[in-house]
């Protein structure tokens, strides 16, 4: 039977190791991580906007009433949909013949993680912390977008269409085994692009 202080010998050995090995998540504020959740599920929730629009009608699209963390790329996707069905998007609502006013349900990343080992343990006055001892690990990141929208006759203010909500959903998980063995898996871009991001 193994001893105690060869127990305690073993897990500061441990520590020790895994304090040598760090990984640098982000430069700016966000990481690449997180925008790709927010984008790929903006993309898969603009696909399902189900517009029926006349080939060549100008379209205005209202984001006055569309806020939250990359809502900008949101109604540049959504735009992007209605261009390829064939409208012709205008930025000036009086030359419209049609106004399409999205709304968001949510727009947000959500995520969970399961531990059995030792969390980071901070350190007082020093300022620093033990780092965290994963014997199994388990990480998922999603990122949900709900979107809906409406299109009327800005001179009439009349319903043209009433379009339900979609929903679109991106994912990332990650696994720790034995603290030094981890892997992944993702859905925020082709498997063709995977082999030159670090994300996991």
């Amino acid at each position: 039977m193994m001893k105690a202080h060869t127990l305690v010998g073993v897990a500061l050995l441990a520590v020790t190791l895994t304090a040598c090995s760090s990984k640098r998540e982000t430069e700016p504020p966000r990481s690449a991580t997180e925008q790709l959740l927010f984008s790929a599920a903006a993309d898969r929730a603009a696909d399902k906007l189900a517009f029926a629009l006349q080939p060549g009608t100008r379209v205005f699209i209202d984001g006055a009433f569309v806020e939250g963390t990359d809502s900008k790329y949101l109604l540049s996707a959504i735009r992007d949909r209605i261009l390829r069905k064939g409208g012709d998007v205008t930025d000036k609502k009086e030359e419209a013949e049609l106004v399409v006013e999205p709304r968001i349900g949510a727009i947000s990343v959500d995520g969970d993680r399961m531990l059995f080992g030792t969390p980071a343990i901070p350190v007082p006055l020093v300022g620093l912390q033990v780092p965290e001892i994963a014997l199994f690990k388990r990480s998922h990141q999603q990122g949900v977008i709900k979107l809906a929208a409406t299109a009327y006759n800005p001179k009439s203010g009349k319903l043209v269409q009433s379009l339900d909500p979609v929903y679109g959903f991106s994912n990332r998980r990650e696994w720790t085994a034995l603290i030094f063995f981890s892997w992944g898996s993702n859905d925020l871009m082709p498997d063709a692009e995977k082999s030159h991001w670090i994300g996991d």
